[in-house]
């Protein structure tokens, strides 16, 4: 097993399959987008299968395939099928933002797929169009139809919280959680990259969320079980869904984080808020033992910080990797 120097067992690891994306969203990358890794400089499938067994036998029971926009990569799915395939793994899911998934959903289901987050900020289509900077709520919306009808559970769909653009919508999704078996997840504000700095005065803070979806309706709490993310979960009486915070900034998570980060590019990360990797890419080109990368992966989550330092959505601290090219 994987502890860090703080005794916290490390079993979830997110893998970014691109840092390519068929958005632009406003908290997320500039309107002319970021310079995009060579393709030479993505972990090829075969390398990424290795650090998943790898991972695995260190004790990793839950893996998460985010981007950019995991479905824009060639070949994902039928990665995904070998993924699947892997002993010891208790939990795949994917992070989509759903352009692709209406087209793509029933491959996804055949290659094992069962868990999905969906990101949609705004269930106004002008809204969303202003947010990512494309009019393409429509075709996102039939995706997450696509997945609800072949029985995908959890539907899990992310919304980042911005002041002044959808904050009166959170009734909505709130809603939304009662007649739909959504679990909702509003995400505070990340400060992440150089599109992050300028909509810092967009943060919404999570105590403001939950006092807002409470004007609904009673909220019961929901328990959290062993391989569940960080967030605070709720649901309203008889509701099919539920409503979760996530909250990074304004309540920290940190003494129970659980996860690694694993970029397109073959870096480990310990923490999103910090630019500290270790190159797995390298020493897998060069060679490296599987003895000699589990001596890498170690001494990479020795270095594992109690906390992040961002204690404010303004924060020039922040990590100067671009979220797309992290893996969120």
């Amino acid at each position: 097993m994987l502890f860090d120097p703080f005794n916290r067992r490390l079993n979830y690891l997110r893998i970014s399959l691109t840092d390519r994306c068929n958005l632009r969203c406003l908290y997320c990358m500039p309107e002319g987008g970021v310079p995009k890794l060579a393709h030479e400089d993505i972990l090829s499938y075969e390398e990424l299968l290795r650090l998943a067994r790898l991972s695995v036998a260190l004790g990793i029971e839950k893996i998460r395939l985010t981007g950019g926009e995991p479905l824009t990569r060639r070949g994902a799915i039928p990665f995904m099928a070998e993924l699947a395939r892997i002993p010891g793994i208790k939990d795949i899911s994917l992070t989509t933002n759903g352009i692709l998934l209406a087209e793509k959903a029933q491959a996804l289901w055949e290659a094992g797929m069962r868990r999905i987050n969906i990101s949609l900020d705004s269930l106004n289509p002008a809204v969303y169009a202003g947010i990512t900077r494309h009019d393409l709520f429509h075709q996102v919306w039939m995706g997450i139809q696509a997945v609800e009808a072949l029985g995908f559970q959890p539907i899990k769909i992310n919304v980042v919280a911005l002041k002044g653009l959808n904050e009166n919508e959170i009734l909505a999704f709130g809603r939304l959680s009662r007649d739909k078996p959504y679990h909702i997840r509003f995400i505070e504000f990340m400060p992440v990259g150089s599109a992050a700095g300028c909509q810092s005065d967009r943060f919404l803070p999570a105590d403001e969320i939950l006092a807002r979806l409470q004007t609904l309706g009673p909220l019961e709490s929901i328990n959290g079980q062993g391989l569940d993310g960080p967030a605070r979960r709720w649901a309203y009486p008889g509701a099919r869904g539920e409503v979760g915070l996530i909250s990074p900034i304004s309540h920290h998570f940190c003494p129970s984080c659980n996860r690694l980060r694993l970029t397109s590019d073959g870096k480990l990360r310990t923490c999103i808020f910090s630019d500290n990797e270790t190159d797995l890419r390298q020493p897998l080109r060069q060679g490296a033992s599987d003895d000699q990368l589990e001596m890498i992966i170690r001494e990479a989550t020795a270095s594992k910080p109690k906390e992040h330092p961002l204690h404010s959505p303004v924060a020039p601290q922040r990590c100067q990797r671009q979220m797309s090219a992290i893996g969120g």
